[in-house]
């Protein structure tokens, strides 16, 4: 595991830090919510993208499908 460390606006550290709170949950954790959802984003577009590329329509639209289910699930 590794550590990183991030300089945010004090509003914005206090706003996370509420929201963690909110959500049950540490700041820590939060962010590390965050970070996979943001990741599992910017993957699925890359497939989505490399698939666009190959012409395989049904496989980019089932990743669409799969992406907007997550949204729904995540209430984004």
């Amino acid at each position: 595991m590794s550590t990183l460390t991030i300089r945010l606006p004090d509003d914005t550290a206090q706003r996370l830090k509420a929201l963690a709170k909110s959500r049950g949950l540490s700041t820590n954790k939060l962010v590390e919510e965050l970070s996979a959802y943001a990741l599992a984003a910017w993957d699925t577009e890359n497939h989505f993208r490399a698939f666009a590329v190959t012409g395989d329509v049904n496989r980019a639209l089932d990743i669409l499908d799969r992406l907007d289910a997550e949204d729904e699930r995540s209430g984004v």
